[in-house]
């Protein structure tokens, strides 16, 4: 993170207003062009989608210090994909739960300005003319939405944008049950274009993801429908069944090929993940990588990271434990970086994945394995969502071997720089296919692999660790969430960010009602959300 970065917070936080409300007076220019001028190809409506776009993996403003609030410095580390070796805070913040209040203010401020406001705009737009745009927005704003919900629980969702000071909150299961709906609109608003206008592409101008490719919005939409509904198995199984296999059964069904899978690609803005590894130096490896990936042996290892280059464990992947104490950056700055497709050199041509088809196999195989109906056994499409993770990074050849693995299983962790963090592996789960396993141990499987699959998008593998349980994390090292008022069990960890102190100065009888939305009844931390009971509810 830069010296400058604080500052450049603070400014921002002390001329923002409340961040769910006023919107609609945002990024007005009396000297722009008319209306009618831009009614042109739908300019008017268009101009807002690539801010949507590249704001749910966050960098349209190219400042990577955004993305590092709104993911990075939370969701990357609670994942247990990366570690930062920077010393932030005096050595208390985020990564050992002293929880930073003007960092996780970030993914709400974000996410309520860069998807919810512009997709107001397009719904206001629409109204009388190209609908299809509007499909597109409502993807884009379960997308990112659910995101947003997943890290803090109720979030103002039903009632943004109908006026007043304050925006209400709803309750995190009302949201989802709107997600569905809204996918519904979507994938039949498009569907309804795509059947009328079969070679029509108005939207190709406006598109950094699918360069206007209806058919391929609707294969994500659908693909998004199966991991929402995978979300809430746990507390509505029926429901939840009902969406996912829905989402397979569509005509255009869900992600199958590595082509379909949801990435923005836009050669003006760099990956900010990139930066924030390559130049400035405050992401490394997490132990949890180092433990499954040196473990497995897995041939992806090289492409997500490069050799350490600290002396004690020069060439070896070396990564950082989460929850410890950082006294001084330079003690594991030399430990694994991010690969060679992360380097500065690739920065404007690194795509950012938003969902990988990996992914939908995956979410297909747990789907089989609760007895729903996926076209395929869960063994089959577990199968494919490594076979499809190995050629999206490049290592097809080695797939017949690992997939065979029956042996590799994750190692120990030792830091060369303190013997206390030592610890022994959290799983013996091994690659094969075990068709005599119990329910459970297959799903550790899956998720184990589903995992490493999503690399690096790091606020999904959050999610589905909440959610399942896996893969088995290590427990935190040190943990200060007391001395920032929260309660969260090391060996459980984190479940949520809490509510920001803009809302409740600018938003304060309604995020006091969301805090009643929360097991529990108080905004902490350690708080389950909805979807997180606590375990498995398996056949």
């Amino acid at each position: 993170m830069k010296t400058y970065l604080f500052a450049t917070i603070l400014l921002c936080l002390f001329t923002a207003s409340s961040c769910t409300s006023g919107f609609e007076n945002m990024n007005t220019n009396s000297l722009a062009m008319t209306d009618s001028l831009l009614k042109i190809d739908h300019q008017n409506i268009g101009a807002f989608f690539p801010q949507m776009e590249k704001s749910i993996y966050y960098n349209n403003s190219n400042g990577n210090w955004e993305f590092q609030l709104q993911q990075n410095l939370n969701a990357d580390i609670y994942s247990g994909y990366l570690m930062s070796p920077s010393v932030f805070n005096n050595g208390k913040n985020n990564t050992n739960y002293y929880l930073m209040d003007d960092w996780n203010v970030w993914p709400f401020i974000i996410a309520m300005q860069n998807i919810m406001a512009p997709w107001k705009e397009v719904q206001k737009l629409t109204k009388t003319e190209s609908h299809d745009f509007y499909g597109v927005a409502l993807i884009l704003k379960v997308a990112g939405m659910h995101r947003l919900t997943d890290i803090y629980g109720p979030i103002p969702y039903s009632k943004y944008g109908q006026g007043g000071i304050t925006v209400a909150y709803d309750r995190q299961e009302d949201i989802y049950n709107r997600f569905f709906l809204e996918l519904d609109t979507a994938v039949t608003t498009l569907t309804t274009f795509v059947k009328a206008n079969p070679t029509a592409k108005p939207f190709t101008r406006f598109d950094v993801i699918y360069k206007g490719d209806y058919v391929q919005w609707i294969k994500w939409a659908n693909t998004l429908r199966l991991r929402l509904a995978m979300r809430i198995s746990n507390v509505d199984n029926t429901k939840a069944k009902t969406e996912a296999e829905k989402a397979v059964a569509n005509e255009y069904g869900v992600f199958m090929v590595n082509d379909d899978r949801a990435r923005v690609d836009d050669p003006k803005v760099g990956h900010p993940l990139i930066v924030i590894a390559d130049s400035w130096g405050d992401i490394r490896m997490g132990a949890n990588m180092e433990s499954i990936l040196v473990g497995y042996n897995d041939p992806r290892l090289p492409k997500f990271f490069s050799p350490s280059t600290d002396v004690r464990v020069v060439g070896q992947y070396k990564g950082i434990r989460y929850g410890i104490d950082i006294t001084s950056s330079s003690d594991r700055v030399g430990y694994s970086n991010l690969g060679p497709d992360f380097k500065l050199a690739n920065q404007y041509n690194q795509e950012w994945l938003l969902m990988s088809t990996a992914e939908a196999y995956f979410l297909r195989a747990e789907g089989a394995l609760r007895g729903w109906n996926m076209n395929g056994t869960a063994k089959e499409l577990y199968e494919l969502g490594v076979q499809k993770s190995f050629e999206q990074w490049g290592v097809s050849g080695s797939y017949d071997a690992y997939i065979a693995n029956q042996t590799n299983k994750p190692t120990n962790y030792t830091d060369p720089q303190e013997a206390d963090y030592n610890i022994d592996a959290a799983s013996s789960i091994t690659i094969k296919w075990d068709e005599t396993a119990n329910q459970e141990t297959k799903l550790e499987r899956i998720i184990t692999q589903k995992w490493i699959s999503m690399f690096p998008e790091g606020e999904e593998a959050w999610a589905e660790f909440r959610r399942t349980g896996y893969p088995r994390l290590f427990p935190m090292a040190v943990n200060y969430s007391s001395l920032t008022g929260h309660n969260i069990d090391s060996q459980i960890l984190i479940r949520r960010l809490p509510f920001s102190s803009d809302e409740y100065r600018d938003n304060a009888d309604a995020v006091n009602t969301a805090k009643t939305y929360l097991k529990g009844g108080k905004d902490d931390a350690g708080a389950r959300l909805w979807w997180d009971v606590g375990g498995n509810i398996l056949p």
